[in-house]
């Protein structure tokens, strides 16, 4: 069948998908979710279809399709393709297997990574997949196949160094910025460490969203792998890279099911670490009522997980369980944390001693894996020194940023204080909730947006003393967040 393109200016985000006339589809007995192949000028792309009921976005004789496929396909309005039926992917026989409870093998678990990547499967396909995996648990050996695949249809930084370092919490927690100070400490001492960072999903800032208020975090692998030659280290963006792809389209759709398959944490956590070359990893999990592992109990059986995929990769893996029942650092917010990374950096009396104490453990550990002895010691010098600023400064400049003072990043300029309504020990703060307030106040997408902390856990209150202040760049925003911030407990003290 040949039909006339009508670029319908819609994205999937990731799929192929083309809309037909129902009268079209008719003729050849297609149905939504069915498969087409569109051919255009010796090129070919299989797209899932979608079927319009009227005319009047798609007319008899046309094919509505997506951007992915006008970009994939070279397309105008208007050109003339020839349409087919295709056969529907092969994973999908392997994730009803799944779903069936039944194991995936090596050749089964490449194909589903395969199409995931290549964008075969709709996302309601790929939800099904992520669905099979938190229902049916994989097992270590599936996961370490699913870990693997991921890795090898996506690019890798190749160093040729040892030992490469590499961390990575598994979150939960606001603030928590501890990337940006392990990694210059670590630099600073001579250890390679390329480190790739999120931007936020569902918090109020990922480290990317943070380093960017410092210096560009998006490169390609081949300036990735200069910077981090040139300094020793790197913070970047992992989604502007290619690596382990299949990974980022997985949690495209754990996202709105907020669900976590543990096959699929380990996996790509992993392949991500995998993917740069990383020989000692260290991985923190925190556990707390608001984080993704609730318990003890929990974090110790994961723990176990990632060591047994760990030795199986040949990565020498070192697991913290970490207290997650507050948030870590004093900013919460892509400029606030800023400020307070670089106070920390720069021995600033303002510094938060949470985070500072959080990261000298974690270099301490690091530095045991590799050998070193007093770990703690030498971190700490690194920081009471400025080399650990220094390094900082070379890599953010290294990334296209120059030199920035703590008291010259920009904070909202709208704010409101919330007080104690009385005297006591403060015993709970909502990790949810301050999340939620910093993300109604703006951010990430506000930099400036966010809540700065005067209180953590057992400290003692006063009758009407500042527990944290709420920044916006918005007026409507600040009174959404100041409206959730009266009427939920935030903070309890007793």
């Amino acid at each position: 069948m040949r039909l006339k393109v009508r670029d319908i200016d819609i994205s999937s985000g990731g799929p192929l998908v083309a809309v037909m006339n129902k009268e079209d589809a008719a003729a050849l007995d297609l149905h939504v979710m069915d498969r087409i192949k569109i051919r255009k000028n010796g090129r070919i792309e299989t797209a899932v279809i979608d079927i319009a009921q009227s005319s009047k976005i798609v007319p008899k004789g046309k094919l509505g399709v997506f951007e992915e496929v006008i970009s994939s396909l070279k397309l105008k309005n208007n050109d003339a393709v020839e349409i087919s039926i295709a056969r529907k992917p092969l994973s999908l026989d392997y994730i009803k297997k799944k779903l069936d409870g039944r194991k995936l093998d090596k050749k089964e678990i490449n194909q589903i990574v395969w199409d995931i990547v290549h964008n075969k499967l709709s996302a309601v396909e790929l939800t099904y997949f992520v669905a099979a995996c938190y229902t049916n648990v994989m097992s270590t050996d599936e996961t370490l196949l699913l870990t693997k695949a991921m890795v090898s249809h996506g690019d890798t930084l190749k160093l040729n160094k040892y030992p490469v370092i590499d961390k990575h919490s598994i979150g939960g927690i606001p603030g928590n910025r501890t990337t940006m100070v392990v990694v210059p400490i670590m630099a600073a001492a001579g250890y390679f460490m390329p480190k790739t960072s999120s931007r936020s999903i569902t918090s109020p800032a990922g480290t990317a969203d943070t380093m960017e208020v410092l210096t560009n975090v998006t490169f390609p692998i081949k300036k990735m792998k200069e910077i981090v030659l040139k300094t020793n280290g790197c913070i970047v963006w992992g989604g502007s890279l290619n690596l382990a792809p299949a990974d980022d389209k997985i949690i495209s759709v754990e996202r709105p099911l907020e669900i976590d398959a543990e096959s699929q944490l380990l996996a790509s956590i992993m392949a991500k670490k995998h993917s740069v070359s990383s020989t000692h990893i260290l991985i923190d999990i925190p556990v707390g009522n608001n984080t993704k592992v609730k318990n003890r109990a929990g974090a110790f059986r994961l723990k176990k997980e990632f060591e047994k995929i760990g030795r199986k990769l040949r990565k020498h893996i070192r697991v913290l369980v970490t207290n997650g029942k507050q948030p870590i650092g004093n900013g919460i917010g892509p400029a606030l944390e800023a400020r307070d990374v670089l106070w920390l950096l720069k021995r600033d009396p303002r510094r938060p001693l949470d985070l500072e104490k959080k990261c000298l453990f974690m270099c301490s550990q690091i530095f045991a894996m590799v050998g070193i002895k007093n770990g703690h010691k030498r971190a700490l010098e690194i920081l009471d020194s400025g080399k650990a600023y220094l390094k900082m400064l070379q890599i953010i400049k290294a990334q296209g940023g120059k030199e920035t003072a703590a008291e010259d990043i920009k904070i909202g300029g709208l704010s409101f204080d919330v007080l104690s309504a009385k005297k006591g020990k403060l015993v709970f703060i909502d990790n949810h909730l301050v999340s939620r307030i910093a993300r109604i106040a703006g951010a990430p997408i506000d930099k400036g947006a966010g809540i700065y902390l005067y209180k953590h856990l057992n400290d003692k209150i006063r009758r009407g003393e500042k527990l944290f202040t709420v920044y916006a760049e918005s007026k409507r925003e600040l009174e959404y967040a100041k409206d959730v911030a009266k009427q939920n407990k935030v903070f309890v003290v007793r």
